[in-house]
């Protein structure tokens, strides 16, 4: 193996990716030749490194230089000053990276010192197109350990006492669900992976699978020895390219080194993995729905029991786990279970992956211990509030979960505390919301993507959903009386009580969580016909201040509505009935005299 004195590391996850990494990969290899330098550095495209805000992002280790925010223009400056001369180039380097003219560890950068990296410990790290880097890095061993060591019932007891519970919402021990799979009758079974990761704003497995595809092969072909059985399949939405491709050369290759197939490592053992595309339909992340998609029909969910251990896939006993909660596997196998059981919560063990998304200042893709609390990730790793506004709330769950109010900022985030507050874990969306943020428009938003998604095979989530969703309509115009957020609250319990699916029965969390924390916000908009937040454009009034204007007719010349009138050198004024409140006036206006009133 060739020995390099520097590794660039360009991050390759899909974020960096849109940003234009794969010209700055190009350009490093072309720059690096026209230097003569190809024999002393080696450049690697992996997963994402989490920081998403400031990508595209380039690391160059030994030094640990991280660069943010690299443009293509800048590559040639890296390679001439810090890989030719080795003076590091500072000024292209994270702020926060840089102490008194010294560079910082990541691990002491903010963003990165209370995060604890499990199932995201390969992600930025390997190239994830070369299995040779994964093994490097212990791959494999554990499905090694296993099939020469372990029994399936010792590998099932090994899940059970880690406390891993499944990442994909529901919180499921995992290996109780793997010991109803193992336990069912029947000589086929299947492994099946849940990749159809749907929620606004959650990227958690794809970059997984986009940073570190072997690990949950691996973790597969585990559980695929525990519960006996030889095929497993992973189902992922086909708007995933970039995961779906670097899924499809970790199969490959791990059939190549015989870890998938016959005779896996010299063993009797058979597995092997077949990818199912699906069309992005939101319904298909809840399990039945998943397997009925699979096996060829419209994603629709069906009732339980039986549940999918007992009589999932075709008809057969079937596991089914989601991207995270198997590639916490491999490490547990390796470390033990007494390790994973030391981290977190009494009831939550391990980590949890989130995608810290909205309006914080570092957002991106962040793993840490259970039982960290909203504070800390808001503050510390995401920096806060951008514009020094006030932090108004965190949505956790995306359509199935709730919002959390500032006032609880302090509530340990784990399955039993957030079921409390009226939201829930879920795949590990975060949106953090600031006081501009309307929460009746929140939950109307989340209603809208549920009324979209719904699969309308039951009438509680086909017809509810879309009541709900009429009367928050009716409430962010104006029209709303205190009636409707009878019947509003009415109909989500309803709901709840109702639907078929788990989907269709967390539907209402929004609703009812933002009517639990902020029902003064709703009330202001049906009693005062009021937004307090000042979001919702019907309850908005655009005015000018008379003593600041200075008849500049600016705001004339750019209104698109031809709202605003007046004489030059005279105050302005609105037009109320016409004005559309697109707020281009008040960007326009060079004496800031012209603002929204709610």
């Amino acid at each position: 193996m060739p020995l390099y004195r520097s590794h660039v590391l360009v991050c390759g996850g899909t974020g960096c990716t849109s940003g234009g990494s794969d010209r700055i990969y190009d350009a490093f290899l072309k720059e690096i030749e026209a230097q003569n330098l190809k024999d002393e550095i080696q450049v690697i495209r992996t997963g994402c490194f989490g920081l998403c805000a400031e990508g595209p992002i380039v690391i160059v280790y030994p030094e640990g230089a991280f660069y943010s925010k690299v443009a293509d223009s800048d590559v040639k400056e890296i390679v001439e000053e810090h890989l030719l001369k080795g003076r590091i180039v500072k000024r292209l380097l994270y702020r926060e990276s840089v102490e008194e003219g010294q560079i910082k560890s990541l691990n002491e950068v903010k963003f990165y010192k209370k995060q604890m990296r499990i199932a995201l410990r390969n992600c930025g790290v390997i190239n994830p197109e070369n299995i040779e880097e994964y093994i490097a890095y212990d791959g494999y061993k554990a499905l090694a350990k296993v099939l020469t060591e372990m029994t399936p019932e010792q590998v099932i007891d090994w899940v059970k006492r880690s406390g891993l519970r499944g990442r994909g919402g529901g919180g499921f021990p995992t290996g109780l669900k793997w010991e109803f799979a193992a336990k069912a009758p029947g000589d086929v079974k299947y492994v099946v992976c849940n990749a159809d990761e749907g929620d606004p704003g959650a990227y958690m497995d794809r970059s997984i699978l986009e940073g570190d595809p072997h690990s949950v092969i691996e973790a597969m072909a585990i559980a695929g020895y525990a519960i006996g059985s030889k095929q497993g399949y992973v189902y992922v939405r086909a708007e995933y390219p970039l995961a779906v491709k670097r899924l499809e050369i970790a199969i490959e290759q791990a059939r190549q080194y015989g870890l998938l197939g016959k005779n896996i490592l010299g063993t009797d053992f058979e597995f092997d993995i077949e990818i199912r595309l699906g069309a992005g339909a939101f319904v298909c992340g809840e399990e039945t729905a998943l397997m009925t998609s699979i096996e060829g029909h419209r994603g629709e969910p069906r009732p339980r029991p039986p549940f999918p251990a007992v009589k999932g896939l075709w008809g057969k006993p079937t596991l089914l786990n989601n991207v995270e909660t198997y590639a916490n596997i491999p490490v547990i196998i390796l470390k033990g279970p007494e390790w994973f059981a030391s981290i977190g919560t009494e009831k939550s063990k391990g980590t949890k992956v989130f995608a810290l998304v909205g309006k914080v200042n570092n957002t991106g893709l962040i793993e840490v211990p259970m039982g960290t609390t909203v504070r800390e990730i808001v503050e510390d790793i995401g920096g806060g509030i951008p514009g020094g506004k006030k932090f108004k709330a965190v949505q956790t769950g995306g359509p199935s979960g709730g919002c959390i109010p500032a006032s609880l900022m302090d509530t340990p985030i784990d399955f039993d505390s957030l079921t409390a507050l009226g939201t829930m874990m879920g795949s590990g969306g975060m949106i953090v919301m600031d006081e501009d943020t309307c929460m009746v428009d929140i939950a109307k938003f989340f209603l809208e993507f549920t009324v979209d998604e719904s699969c309308g095979k039951c009438p509680p989530c086909r017809i509810g959903t879309r009541r709900m969703l009429e009367i928050l309509q009716k409430i962010t115009s104006g029209n709303g009386t205190e009636e409707d957020l009878e019947k509003l609250e009415e109909l989500a319990y309803s709901i709840k009580d109702s639907a078929l699916c788990g989907l269709g029965q967390t539907a209402p969390n929004p609703v009812l969580s933002t009517l639990r924390y902020f029902r003064d916000e709703y009330e202001a908009h049906v009693k005062e016909k009021r937004c307090p937040a000042g979001a919702c454009k019907a309850l908005l009034r655009i005015v000018i201040d008379k003593e600041l204007c200075k008849g500049c007719g600016i705001c004339a010349k750019n209104c698109p509505a031809n709202a605003i009138t007046g004489q030059i050198k005279k105050p302005f004024e609105i037009d109320q009935s016409k004005c559309i409140k697109c707020g281009v006036c008040i960007e326009k206006c060079p004496f800031k005299a012209i603002s929204k009133k709610a």
